[in-house]
Order: C-alpha cells, then structure tokens, then sequence
C-alpha cells in the first residue's frame, strides 16, 4: 500500500469520527436517494451486482462515484467490519476525498499486489 492510499484510509477514519460517513449498502443507497451523499465509495473487490447497483443509483442521482480499496480496509479504516460501500456525506470531505483519489490515479493506480 502507498503512503496516498494510507492517507485516504486515514482521511475516511476522520470523515467517520466527524460523523459524515454512512457504511454499507442499505445506509449507502438510502443517502444516494435522499441526496445527503456527496461522493460514492465502492471497494475494488465488491461483488458485480453491487459495483452494478451502486453505479446505476449513483448515475440516476447525479452522485459521485469512485472506486478504491479493499472491503476489509475500508470497514477497517472506519472502525467496522469489512464494507463494500461507503457515503461521504459532507460537501467538503468529499472534495478533498476525490481530489487525494485523483492524485492516485495520476499516479499511476493502486496495485493490489504486495500483501
């Protein structure tokens, strides 16, 4: 893992004790559709039909979406259990999220090799 995908699970663990996360997917897909979702989070090794449902909600509501990470990561980065999807739902978290994510990829993407 690099040291910007560190400092993404790190800033997500932040998001979470400010209280501007929603984990897993029921809570996820209720904040797409009540609007409170500002950016989108789904891990790289979550299922088809999730990565589907989460793109297709995320497109019919104008929300964006990113994927990064691994589910047991992410759960571990926000003090729960593995999750697939995550809700940012503070404007300016969000912000910051997809810019630190944007460097990732300029950078040429996370590789999932090393363990």
């Amino acid at each position: 893992m690099t040291k910007q995908e560190q400092g993404i699970y790190s800033f997500l663990g932040l998001c979470m004790k400010a209280g501007k996360v929603t984990s897993g997917e029921t809570g996820t897909l209720q904040n797409i559709q009540s609007g409170k979702a500002k950016l989108v989070i789904v891990s790289r090794d979550a299922s088809d039909n999730t990565r589907k449902e989460m793109l297709n909600k995320c497109k019919s509501y104008s929300v964006k979406i990113e994927f990064f990470g691994q589910k047991d990561l992410l759960g571990l980065s926000i003090g729960k259990s593995e999750r697939s999807s995550l809700a940012i739902t503070d404007q300016g978290m969000a912000k910051a999220l997809i810019q630190k994510l944007q460097t990732i990829e300029q950078n040429g993407g996370e590789t999932n090799v090393k363990d």
